[in-house]
């Protein structure tokens, strides 16, 4: 698939460091949309690619196109079966999609990209913004495995990890899992400090003893002190993991699961959404917890 010429629609910080990214690695980077215009206009500029007016005229410019939008509706409207969309004259693309969504999604799209003579892939993440820069990224992949193999040199410059886990939907589970536990980590950890905190404990100290024992997590390495110190800039935001938090209490209710941790987390980052902080990264899920904060 190389030299293929790329394409990005979604242009967020994900997206944009992916972009950024592969063309570090020389690859061609033709055409950059997203409803932002501002942050479209500045990325096309940085990487000398077209800012594409219209989703049609991605699909036009590239052989490939990446798609990293934040829920299952912008999914679906991007590639709308009427009106503008990334399927117009799509034959012989491949679309690589990079959302946490609900699984099911995934299959539409790809159904419908396979009507359109496209292919479709889930490239899944499980790593932030630093990664896509990087090119370190987890990347959990699902669907066909001959269109992973067509992108598979593509995916290598933006993933130290890259795993095909199965057909499309896999993938989008598997992420699910991840950040539900990941989610739930979060919120113990912010109960745990809450609670130290009003203790009067020294929570410099308390995280030291919790990174030494069982109480230990990537959590606690990545989040806890900015718990501590109320430092949210936003890497994984908690509406995102409101979120996903949902797509993963969905599926266990479809399985017939109940897992009170998960509901009792995706209800605490509702609450966070409820009180506006869901442009927070998910560490402030520590303002419900904290004694003086959001009560």
């Amino acid at each position: 698939m190389n030299p293929a010429r790329i394409a990005f629609v979604g242009t967020g910080r994900m997206g944009a460091n992916m972009a950024r990214r592969l063309k570090d690695r020389g690859h061609s980077i033709t055409a950059v949309y997203d409803p932002a215009t501002a942050a479209a206009d500045a990325l096309a500029r940085e990487l000398g690619a077209t800012r594409a007016t219209s989703l049609a005229a991605v699909t036009a410019a590239a052989d490939v196109i990446f798609t990293v939008v934040p829920d299952d509706a912008a999914q679906l409207a991007v590639f709308a079966e009427q009106g503008d969309s990334l399927l117009t004259g799509a034959a012989g693309r491949i679309f690589v999609n990079c959302a946490t969504l609900t699984p099911a999604v995934h299959l539409e799209v790809e159904r419908r990209a396979c009507a359109a003579g496209a292919g479709s892939l889930e490239a899944c993440m499980a790593s932030s913004i630093p990664q896509a820069r990087a090119g370190t990224l987890y990347l959990m992949c699902g669907g066909d495995e001959a269109v992973f193999a067509r992108v598979r040199p593509i995916l290598g410059d933006l993933s130290s990890a890259l795993r095909h886990l199965g057909p499309t939907g896999r993938a989008a589970q598997v992420k699910a899992l991840v950040n539900m536990v990941m989610n739930i980590n979060t919120a113990g950890l912010a109960e745990g400090l809450g609670l130290g905190a009003a203790l009067g404990l020294d929570l410099d100290l308390l995280r030291e003893v919790f990174a030494q024992t069982g109480a230990n997590s990537q959590v606690l390495k990545t989040d806890g002190e900015d718990m501590q110190h109320r430092a949210h800039d936003c890497f994984f935001s908690a509406a995102h993991a409101a979120k996903d938090s949902t797509i993963a209490w969905t599926l266990a209710a479809q399985s017939g699961l109940h897992l009170p941790l998960a509901a009792a987390t995706k209800l605490q980052y509702d609450r966070m959404v409820a009180l506006q902080l869901g442009h927070l990264d998910k560490s402030g899920i520590a303002e419900l917890t904290f004694p003086g904060r959001h009560a």
